[in-house]
């Protein structure tokens, strides 16, 4: 059977579920129709004879499906990713020597990338087989760097979905085995950070992000793992921890100021972002706003099909119920059940 797992409104909440492709089409969201790949796709002949070198071929096209995403989420490039996965295996499969190795190491951040977008769907389960594949695979090409990366990226599917506990195990684990000093050592205290929030360890986890801004003053800068790391991102992570601890006057100011500097190419992360902070204002009492900022983001997680962005207007979506009668919440609430299933 074609199945594709899509939003659906079960018993008053938002949950992803596999359904059949043609109930979804039937449904008119034609467009969550489109994150599965087709049953031919891994069969297809594939041959890059004349296309140069394949190792740079696929770290150009990876490169090109990370920017892709930025802009329109992972539910229209995640089957691109997973054919040229499946075509990237069998051409490390036909190498030797050092090709083989490059190629085993590049085939790792093919199925990492494809665990975060599976994720960034809803599908979890996808997920974690992606992951625990980009794991193995970096132990058998000997990349420790690799290997600390996933371990920090298992323990934030961990952590996102239910298992904070094992989250923390992960991020040590991850810090382990992250270089001294280098970026990933950070990433991994950040990670560690939030399953300490979510677990509800406030103390623990304010001291857990100022050793993590510690660290960043004097880690390593060399443009391969964590470029994206500054100040300003920790302390957007910080926000989404001081809403789980329930902070929700400091979390909103913290996405309010994490919006206000994201550049217009990352589009599926300002909806995350809008998401958040909405859920955020509605915590500090102001629902108008919160219902205001949620439709921005409805609009973002109608575009990209991002799981994460609808869990937290799921989660807005409860929290605005009591006051259902103020200023947008209506509305609000009516545009969110228009993108999702609704299962007789």
């Amino acid at each position: 059977m074609d199945l594709v797992v899509v939003p659906a409104r079960i018993n008053g909440r938002i949950h992803f579920v596999p359904v059949p492709r043609r109930i979804v089409l039937a449904s008119g969201l034609a467009g969550l129709a489109a994150a599965a790949v087709p049953a031919d796709a891994a069969t297809a002949d594939y041959d890059l004879a004349d296309m140069g070198s394949p190792f740079e071929h696929f770290a150009q096209l990876r490169r090109v499906i990370v920017q892709t995403d930025n802009l329109i989420g992972p539910r229209h490039v995640l089957p691109a990713l997973q054919q040229n996965l499946v075509f990237l295996a069998t051409r490390r499969r036909a190498a030797r020597g050092a090709d083989a190795v490059k190629l085993l190491a590049l085939e790792t951040r093919y199925e990492e990338l494809a665990g975060w977008f599976a994720q960034d769907i809803g599908d979890e389960r996808t997920a974690h087989g992606h992951t625990a594949k980009a794991l193995d695979a970096s132990h058998i090409a000997g990349d420790t760097d690799l290997t600390a990366y996933i371990l920090g990226r298992k323990a934030q599917l961990a952590v996102d979905t239910g298992h904070p506990a094992d989250a923390l195990g992960l991020a040590s684990a991850a810090r382990r085995t992250a270089r001294p000093g280098s970026r990933l050592e950070v990433i991994a205290v950040l990670h560690e950070a939030h399953a300490h929030a979510v677990l509800g360890e406030a103390s623990e986890t304010h001291k857990t992000y100022d050793t993590a801004l510690t660290l960043l003053a004097r880690a390593d800068s060399d443009g391969v793992w964590g470029s994206w790391l500054d100040t300003a991102y920790v302390n957007t992570a910080r926000a989404r921890s001081l809403a789980a601890l329930g902070d929700y006057e400091r979390a909103a100011a913290g996405f309010d100021n994490a919006i206000a500097m994201l550049p217009p190419a990352y589009r599926r992360d300002r909806g995350v972002y809008l998401a958040r902070a909405a859920r955020a204002h509605a915590g500090t009492g102001n629902n108008a706003l919160a219902a205001r900022i949620g439709m921005q983001a409805v609009g973002i997680a109608t575009e990209t099909g991002s799981a994460r962005i609808v869990h937290q207007l799921d989660r807005l979506d409860q929290a605005l119920a009591p006051a259902a009668r103020e200023d947008g919440v209506a509305e609000f609430r009516a545009s969110l059940d228009r993108i999702v299933l609704h299962p007789a």
